[in-house]
């Protein structure tokens, strides 16, 4: 599933395809996806708007219009850009397409349709409505030892708490997590200033990575973070302890035991 990496590497290419550009219409195959309107709607409220830049804050992308309203592009777990000028050149699972006045068409294609499209006409009330938290690679310090320095959840649950930071999700959690040596089970509140500052520092670290090297997520790189060490059953670093997956947060979490602690 696309996270903070991911949708910045879909920040670059919708920028370059889409910033400046005029919607000369809009075809919607399938409007299960856009969430707040029906798609006749959708196309009436974009068609002569151009596009004037793009905001990302966490896995969430904001396509600000001229009109002062935006598009909000939310990937889910398949969603995908794919900009073409011939019709055979369209996906098969191509859900809605904006053609612009320079004969490019930018289409959304996502095949298990779990995307959410929405048309804002105030971004900033709506990402306050759904109490979308500061970008991960936002959050200082300060604010995030306060934040969840006395919380009783696990420290995998608070990462992956979008009102807390926003777009860290369950692959990058863990990664963060395995770096720290700490289990992703462990509370919060058990765990030492020094560890939660060293959970803050791998966020920034491993976020800030993957942004410079903007992951396409279907085609990782072979030493990509998790394809180096989550194997269940694959001996730890140094040949201490053993991958294990268990559930943490509701989900599937892959972890170290023995190499990784703060977790009876």
């Amino acid at each position: 599933m696309p996270e903070l990496p991911e949708v910045h590497n879909f920040k670059l290419y919708f920028d370059a395809a889409a910033t400046g550009q005029t919607i000369a219409s809009v075809t919607v195959h399938d409007d299960f996806i856009i969430r707040n309107m029906p798609g006749a709607v959708f196309i009436d409220s974009l068609t002569g708007r151009t596009i004037v830049d793009t905001l990302r804050r966490g896995k969430y992308l904001f396509a600000n219009l001229d009109n002062g309203h935006a598009l909000l592009l939310h990937f889910g777990m398949t969603g995908d850009l794919n900009l073409y000028q011939e019709p055979e050149d369209r996906h098969k699972f191509e859900r809605f397409a904006l053609h612009f006045a320079d004969g490019n068409t930018l289409g959304f294609n996502d095949p298990r349709k779990f995307a959410r499209i929405l048309y804002l006409e105030d971004r900033d009330a709506y990402i306050d409505e759904i109490k979308l938290g500061p970008d991960a690679l936002d959050l200082d310090l300060d604010t995030w030892l306060e934040t969840v320095s006395n919380r009783k959840s696990t420290i995998k649950g608070l990462l992956l708490n979008q009102s807390i930071l926003a777009g860290v999700g369950n692959l990058y959690a863990d990664e963060i997590c395995y770096r720290t040596r700490i289990h992703p089970a462990a509370r919060a509140c058990d765990l030492s200033r020094e560890q939660l500052t060293a959970i803050h520092a791998e966020t920034m670290a491993v976020m800030q990575y993957g942004v410079d090297n903007a992951p396409y997520y279907k085609d990782y790189p072979e030493d990509w973070f998790w394809h180096v060490w989550r194997e269940e059953g694959k001996p730890g670093p140094e040949g201490i302890g053993e991958v294990k997956i268990t559930k943490v947060a509701g989900r599937t979490t892959y972890y170290v035991a023995g190499w990784q602690s703060g977790h009876e």
